[in-house]
């Protein structure tokens, strides 16, 4: 059985630290007078005596963490993280409805950025800072933060790691998974504040610049204007956002690798090498046909790379309206809500690694059929790929397309329009947050009733712990002593 009292320790803990990043959004409503002042104390209040209280009330002997706790721990977190997350919204009044409230907080620490807010600007600038850090926090991994102090509670966290980082495969930078998620953190704080410094240089706002460094590399998307990115309309900040939401997209293993002196092994990696192949073909291509529909080519490339980054990384930051352009563009654009960026990044969607690993097993499985008595392996980066790998990926694949096509049909019935119902779907499952039909770029969520915004939360938590990790829960096996 599961180690509960640990757990709950842990859980414990883990909303005490919660708590403290409450905190500089309780002081900004209290030093700039916010009508949020009030809520935000007391959520802070209530989500550090509920952790501290936990924490306290349980003595633990037995430390040990099993597999099957790393996974029910992970997804035990998520949900409190939102139930308690959602109390800033709920009590400083910015947000009526618990259900609403539930739907921005999930779809912040999930890093979605879809919304159900109609006029972002009218919302207290405490309460955006408090969802652009839910956004922050969702991107690396609340438990990846949490293994970084994992030390002082005697475990390694490894089966933690495992059940909260994307990808089939896992790469350590150092000799301990707590050793890697600090290294992790450490180059996540860094990038955010080289992004803040240089959307400052390029005439952003403090505020603004913070806001949205936070939420660019979590590939987030939540902004602190209705209009989104476009509301700056300089060449300059646009690309600034495109340079950090391609590197969110980018494996953290690979990135600290640069900083380690060794950067060609960026350019040896078959999915780095994809994952860039994919973002510059699908914007030339995007921006042939804008420049074809008559925009002006320098400003047409500019849009298409921006919204090809912003949609592959799942940022679902925008500067143009893709519903207005040509219909072949958006069938392109939509293709990439499933691609997703790479393994070990913050981004959402199937991921490339994947997509590469079952194209080579079907040009495998071909050379097979023609070969049946050859030992004919998969690789990845020159080294064969154990079939226990290509199992779990092919195995992801078939679930995520079965869940994707029930889901669809369950959307269907809370909306008369098709394209809106799987839009919301795939936006869920793939965290990117804008869809099409009813739920495009500039519009929001909130016409949506209550049922399917309950729908698609579960379905975000679903999509961001990689599907595995949820409904491993809801299996008779798991529950077996």
């Amino acid at each position: 059985m599961i180690n509960t009292r640990f757990i709950a320790s842990i859980l414990g803990r883990l909303l005490c630290l919660e708590s403290a990043f409450m905190l500089p959004c309780c002081l900004l409503a209290i030093v700039t007078g916010g009508k949020d002042a009030a809520g935000l104390v007391l959520s802070f209040v209530i989500t550090l005596a509920a952790g501290v209280t936990v924490a306290r009330a349980v003595r633990v002997d037995d430390r040990l963490l099993s597999r099957r706790d790393g996974y029910f721990i992970v997804t035990a977190t998520w949900i409190a993280f939102t139930l308690f997350g959602s109390l800033p919204y709920l009590l400083g009044h910015s947000i009526a409805s618990p259900v609403d409230a539930l739907f921005e907080t999930m779809s912040g620490f999930t890093t979605t950025g879809s919304t159900i807010l109609d006029n972002i600007e009218s919302i207290p600038p405490a309460t955006l800072l408090w969802r652009a850090i839910t956004q922050w926090l969702g991107g690396i991994g609340i438990i990846v933060l949490f293994i970084a102090l994992l030390p002082g509670l005697g475990i390694e966290g490894r089966d933690l790691y495992v059940a909260e980082v994307t990808g089939p495969i896992h790469d350590k930078s150092s000799n301990t998974f707590a050793a890697t998620a600090r290294h992790a953190w450490t180059l996540y704080i860094a990038l955010t504040l080289a992004q803040c410094l240089l959307l400052v240089a390029g005439d952003m706002g403090w505020f603004d610049a913070a806001c949205h460094s936070l939420t660019t590399m979590s590939s987030g998307g939540y902004s602190t204007k209705q209009d989104s990115i476009a509301h700056w309309d300089s060449a300059y900040i646009h690309y600034i956002f495109i340079l950090f939401m391609f590197i969110s997209g980018t494996n953290f293993g690979l990135l600290a690798a640069i900083f380690r002196g060794r950067s060609r092994r960026l350019f040896r990696d078959n999915e780095f090498r994809l994952y860039a192949a994919i973002t510059l073909l699908a914007a030339i291509l995007l921006a042939a046909g804008l420049a074809t529909a008559g925009r002006e080519p320098t400003r047409a490339f500019r849009d298409a790379l921006f919204q090809v980054t912003s949609i592959l990384t799942s940022t679902g930051f925008s500067t143009s309206d893709y519903l207005s352009w040509p219909p072949l563009l958006g069938a392109v654009i939509l293709l990439l809500f499933l691609v997703g960026g790479c393994a070990g990044s913050t981004a959402g969607g199937i991921k490339c690694i994947r997509l590469l690993l079952l194209f080579k097993n079907s040009i495998a499985e071909m050379k097979r059929a023609l070969h049946p008595r050859a030992v004919i392996l998969v690789k990845y980066n020159d080294r064969g790929v154990h079939p226990a790998v290509m199992t779990g990926v092919t195995g992801f694949f078939v679930l995520f397309m079965i869940i994707f096509g029930l889901s669809s049909l369950v959307m269907s019935s809370f909306t008369d329009d098709v394209e809106t119902a799987c839009s919301a779907v795939i936006s869920a499952l793939c965290n990117t947050g804008p869809g099409f039909g009813a739920i495009g770029p500039a519009a929001t969520h909130a016409a949506l009733p209550d049922a399917a915004k309950l729908f698609l939360t579960l379905l975000m938590l679903v999509g961001r712990l990689e599907i595995f990790t949820v409904l491993v829960l809801f299996t008779r096996t798991f529950w077996k002593k």
